[in-house]
């Protein structure tokens, strides 16, 4: 489910980029770890346990390529996925989880925005809600962190299998209003579950207009 369309040749051309290989790249914990620039690289931020490396795996259809866990905070570095020869995915560690401790969750901090400051080809941050709770207000934080820093960002609502039908269009539909007006925002919100495959053509076929791709 979308606010807004994706056309079939769109989805296609999604299916066509995911049906390549993809392949962890590395993990970097400081620009002198990270690989050099060569693709366009989509960013996927979010709350701890948002479900970032559960959608990398259902996007690129292999369970086990990003470490998914339940754990909160256990994504603690930058990890760099890589579909051959067109785009890379970037897997950037999650921001508030209440048990870190607070040098913990600053160094954490530190690393991605100014990985996100640095990045030249960054083309979008893909910035996962948890669908059963919503926009928060740490969320909005890290949207007027993007805004300041001019990088692009998209918002993704994940998990949307844990809701009733009827709720999700009405939270597509203020997670949109949140956005209006924001300039660093793109307009599709998207929703999806990870766990049920929903969303997972749209978002492919969403990332695949920013790819070195045809």
């Amino acid at each position: 489910m979308v606010a807004g369309s994706v056309k079939d040749h769109d989805i296609e051309k999604g299916r066509r980029l995911f049906a390549r290989p993809c392949d962890f790249l590395t993990s970097g914990v400081g620009p002198d770890s990270f690989p050099l620039e060569t693709l366009p690289e989509i960013a996927f931020s979010g709350r701890s346990n948002a479900g970032k490396s559960s959608l990398i795996n259902a996007l690129t259809g292999q369970r086990g390529l990003a470490r998914a866990s339940n754990q909160p905070g256990r994504t603690q570095s930058i990890n760099f996925f890589e579909i051959s020869g067109a785009l890379r995915l970037v897997d950037l560690p999650g921001y508030g989880f209440a048990q870190a401790p607070k040098a913990t969750a600053a160094a954490w901090n530190r690393l991605v925005h100014g990985f996100l400051r640095r990045r030249a080809r960054v083309c979008r941050v893909i910035l996962l809600v948890d669908a059963r709770r919503g926009l928060m207000a740490i969320d909005r934080g890290m949207m007027a962190d993007l805004e300041g820093m001019a990088v692009s960002y998209q918002i993704v609502l994940t998990k949307i299998d844990t809701l009733p039908k009827a709720r999700i269009g009405a939270l597509i539909s203020a997670t949109t209003e949140a956005i209006s007006g924001q300039a660093a925002s793109f307009p599709l919100v998207l929703a999806t579950s990870a766990r049920k495959a929903k969303g997972i053509a749209e978002l492919r076929a969403s990332l695949a207009e920013l790819a070195d791709f045809q």
